[in-house]
């Protein structure tokens, strides 16, 4: 199971929020590329990056960061929040995004969001089907959808989608374990996805149990930021995956 920090960016800044609250807003670092070599240095691979900033403003805002990130670290590096027009696309993949995260767009824009897919390939588009009590949430989980998470990503997976990442928004920041039982339903209806968790990750034993249901990949924010779990422990998944 790839292990993926998260960057979550709002005025440049890195910050974590809980259950997607503006309001909630912690900074932990003014520095985001300081924080990536960081997760590099430990052994970090991958990198789940978040323009919240665009998210809210419709349109892709921190690409300098993307750029900066990508430029001089080598982190594999998923990118959404905003992305609403191919000039948005084309942005955030000639920044040096590695893949790009749809959310709301999927929701909104279902022709634009297929059409992506044909363009780039479903190996470099990733599906959000961020939800909260089981419906679909859009525009930065500012808006409820009365879209099911379930019938959404079906939707999608039979237009080829792979890789999807799904949060319990209520989950989100709370550092109370994930939604385990969301995981394994949507695993048993769509086995042949890369199902990647996030949100709710509190302990090195969420990880063990999100691996065991079949996650391909699992995002993790608070808990590297507040210490409950150690880069060398992850260092350790990394290199020793029971």
């Amino acid at each position: 199971m790839r292990i993926i920090p998260a960057i979550d960016i709002i005025d440049g800044q890195c910050v974590r929020l809980s259950k997607g609250d503006y309001s909630t807003k912690t900074i932990y670092s003014k520095n985001p590329l300081d924080v990536a070599k960081t997760f590099q240095d430990s052994g970090i691979e991958y990198l789940h990056l978040v323009d919240l900033d665009g998210a809210k403003a419709q349109h892709i805002v921190n690409y300098n960061i993307l750029e900066d990130i990508a430029t001089h670290t080598s982190l594999k590096i998923d990118f959404g929040g905003g992305l609403k027009s191919d000039r948005d696309l084309r942005i955030a993949f000639e920044s040096g995004a590695h893949q790009i995260t749809g959310g709301s767009i999927a929701v909104k824009n279902p022709n634009k969001f297929e059409s992506w897919l044909k363009t780039y390939g479903s190996e470099n588009i990733i599906l959000g089907a961020d939800c909260n009590r089981g419906t679909i949430a859009i525009q930065g989980w500012q808006e409820e959808s009365s879209l099911e998470v379930l019938s959404f990503i079906d939707q999608y997976v039979k237009k080829g989608i792979k890789n999807v990442i799904c949060t319990d928004i209520s989950k989100d920041g709370m550092l109370q374990g994930p939604a385990f039982e969301l995981y394994s339903s949507i695993l048993k209806q769509n086995s042949e996805i890369n199902l990647i968790a996030s949100g709710g990750v509190s302990c090195f034993k969420d990880l063990e149990q999100l691996e065991s249901l079949g996650c391909e990949g699992v995002i993790i924010g608070k808990a590297i930021y507040e210490g409950k779990i150690s880069l060398k422990r992850l260092q350790e998944f990394n290199t020793n995956p029971e």
